[in-house]
């Protein structure tokens, strides 16, 4: 890690691999995650998130060791009491408030990196209260922050993040904007706000330092998956096919090419494999991610139905079969699926189960405006009549 990058307090991989662990269908990724998992607990003596996981969980994700345990709470204490007594010794030489909270962001880092949730917060908060620059206390904020992330606490992450928004309104500077614009996008996506979260990680793409809360490829995976279910065909093309920073990507990162293949399927109308890419991304990408596991079905629905309607855009009618076999799929599967969109009006069209035809009954443009159009100069009518019997009113008046 260089001098400008942000700590990795905490380690995002560690609750990546736990949430892993704790679904059974990633039984594929379980031994890597367990290795991981075990490893940095016991190289980095992390006593507190091990009891979460292995003790204190309702669904355990590691066995329960006591005796290793207490080797880690150990080492645990004696680092906790190193780092107090510095703060205790520059209290008593009075060598002033600065020095003390940063005393105080230490054991706050500290209870953070061996996930001690609670006590992390408070002695971060002591610090931020103690710390005089904005700066520094946007810092702090957005470690605290990523506490609740790490935790998977959209709540408090919510939060968390318009109180940091609030000081970087005051005097938060680019690299700072541009941390926030990362955390603001992620939390949007955690909530299924997918067209926030699109705005913010592309526009993240190009100016990405926040290594301390995801990877670079990740972020890729992340905008690529918010930017196919939201943008336009031209903003689609422009902001993600043709995107700089994802096309050098693709040759060195696999972990893109279910999503790249999605996308591309779907501008290019290439419906054929459309459904394998999608069940791809969604076994490779969305499945896995702690972020996106749980918007995983309605991910799937909505790319189903935004390709179903791209389709039919081009036809007044289309037979059920033909519709099928461009989607490779049989017609008894496109005929149940269509009729989850239907009912409510997700798709403007009905179908014709006699002559096994799908005919489309979108609103005619033309006609809406003609609608409006009326509507409009109705309500202009009425305020000139409302005005005219005004000016007769008084005319009488005066009279």
């Amino acid at each position: 890690m260089s001098e400008d990058e942000t700590p990795r307090i905490p380690d995002f991989k560690l609750a990546d691999s736990a949430f892993v662990l704790s679904q059974p269908g990633l039984t594929s990724r379980h031994n890597e995650a367990r290795s991981y998992l075990l490893t940095q607990i016991k190289e980095e003596k992390l006593a507190p998130y091990y009891a979460l996981l292995a003790r204190d969980s309702s669904s355990p994700v590691l066995e329960w060791d006591e005796t290793f345990y207490n080797s880690l709470v150990a080492a645990n204490e004696a680092e906790i009491e190193s780092l107090k007594k510095s703060i205790q010794e520059v209290e008593e030489k009075d060598e002033g408030q600065l020095e003390t909270a940063e005393g105080y962001k230490r054991l706050g880092d500290y209870y953070a990196r061996i996930g001690d949730r609670n006590n992390a917060i408070t002695t971060l908060k002591k610090a931020y209260e103690l710390t005089p620059s904005t700066g520094a206390k946007i810092d702090i904020s957005l470690t605290i922050t990523r506490i609740g992330f790490f935790f998977g606490d959209t709540v408090f992450v919510e939060k968390q993040l318009e109180q940091t928004n609030t000081l970087i309104e005051k005097g938060g500077d680019w690299e700072r904007r541009n941390r926030y614009k990362m955390y603001k996008g992620l939390y949007s996506l955690s909530i299924r706000d997918f067209e926030t979260a699109s705005t913010l990680l592309i526009d993240s793409l190009a100016t990405f330092t926040s290594t301390e809360i995801s990877t670079y490829e990740q972020l890729a995976q992340y905008a690529s998956i918010a930017g196919a279910i939201t943008l336009n065909r031209v903003d689609l093309k422009k902001r993600i096919i043709d995107s700089p920073e994802l096309l050098s990507l693709l040759p060195t990162t696999p972990e893109l090419a279910p999503i790249s293949s999605l996308v591309i399927s779907l501008y290019t109308s290439d419906y054929q494999p459309y459904f394998k890419y999608l069940l791809q991304t969604n076994d490779e990408i969305m499945l896995p991610s702690r972020y996106l596991s749980a918007h995983a079905n309605f991910y799937l629905r909505e790319m189903r139905r935004r390709a179903y309607a791209q389709l039919l855009e081009s036809y007044k009618a289309l037979s059920l079969k033909s519709m099928a076999e461009a989607f490779g799929v049989s017609v008894e599967f496109l005929d149940a699926d269509l009729c989850r969109f239907i009912p409510n009006k997700k798709l403007n069209c009905v179908i014709d189960r006699v002559n096994g035809i799908v005919e489309t009954n979108r609103p005619d443009n033309k006609n809406a405006q003609y609608q409006v159009l009326i509507k409009q100069g109705d309500a202009l009518l009425t305020k000139l009549q409302k005005y005219g019997a005004a000016v007769r009113l008084t005319g009488t008046n005066e009279r």
